[in-house]
């Protein structure tokens, strides 16, 4: 089968954004003549027309557009393989980044920050499971995984621990009326908890059995987003990181009782070993 000509993809692509041949065809330096023929090479060769008249200008047609949604993608990946391999610059730089479905938001956005807005930077969020995560992360789909918890030590990657929080006990108002100690809070209200299986669960489950106190367990989540809601919602004080909440905790809408004793949610950057490291990745990390 013959390949594709990507230089057919680059005359598609100046006609395609100009709307008009004769435009097209002086940006590129060629005569307008020229740059049809190679537009209709390329048509014969997907088999399909690009583009239909309409008055003076030329409009994509349905495969048109998908063509060029194809060819648009297939020239920001050239200008993304020369700045990583060829020092280069790219005009438009991609990070491509996953997060755990369960980490909060806020993090994610404080360690996103010094990217975004930035013109020249295209971020693409991702999130998952923790498997599916790091298996893009090998397939090099990912350039860094966002964590709550570091990989198992086998399993090949390196895991930055870029930040450690405070663990609190939150809820709104209403439960947090009158002065009581954390044993005596803890055993009256009902409580909104991490899932059995994660690292903070294990630190609480610690904490409680050194405090000797019976829970009243309103909810068990796997998701921070969903604590916060449910915390909002009233139905109990939830045990985790302040950042989480931090907008309900600036309206008074929520409200911080006391931090948790020895308990702390730490947040991991995973990367995988690369020769080739995604240069905005590098700034993230501080490298």
């Amino acid at each position: 089968m013959p390949e594709l000509n990507y230089h057919h993809l680059r005359y598609f692509r100046a006609v395609a954004h100009a709307g008009n041949l004769t435009r097209a065809a002086a940006a590129l330096n060629l005569a307008p003549s020229a740059l049809s023929a190679q537009i209709r090479t390329l048509e014969a060769r997907l088999g399909q027309a690009l583009f239909e008249r309409s008055g003076r200008r030329l409009v994509l047609t349905e495969a048109g557009r998908i063509a060029l949604t194809h060819a648009d993608a297939i020239e920001a990946a050239g200008e993304e393989l020369l700045a990583t391999l060829g020092g280069g610059e790219a005009a438009q730089r991609v990070l491509r980044v996953g997060a755990l479905a369960t980490l909060s938001r806020n993090f994610q956005l404080g360690f996103l920050r010094p990217v975004l807005g930035r013109p020249e930077v295209e971020v693409i969020l991702r999130s998952g499971g923790m498997a599916e995560l790091l298996r893009a992360l090998t397939a090099l789909e990912l350039d860094v995984v966002l964590a709550s918890e570091p990989p198992t030590a086998a399993a090949g990657f390196v895991a930055h621990r870029l930040a450690e929080e405070p663990v609190s006990l939150v809820g709104r108002p209403a439960l947090l009326e009158g002065r009581a100690g954390l044993a005596e809070r803890l055993a009256a209200a009902p409580l909104i908890l991490p899932a059995p299986e994660s690292g903070l669960r294990a630190g609480f489950e610690a904490l409680r059995e050194r405090l000797g106190v019976r829970l009243h367990i309103a909810a068990e989540v796997d998701d921070m987003a969903m604590m916060r809601l449910l915390a909002r919602e009233g139905i109990g004080l939830a045990v985790l990181p302040p950042i989480v909440v931090r907008d309900e905790l600036a309206s008074g809408e929520l409200v911080e009782a006391e931090r948790l004793p020895g308990l702390v949610q730490p947040f991991f950057a995973v990367t995988a070993p690369r020769r080739f490291p995604n240069p905005l990745l590098r700034e993230l990390l501080g490298g």
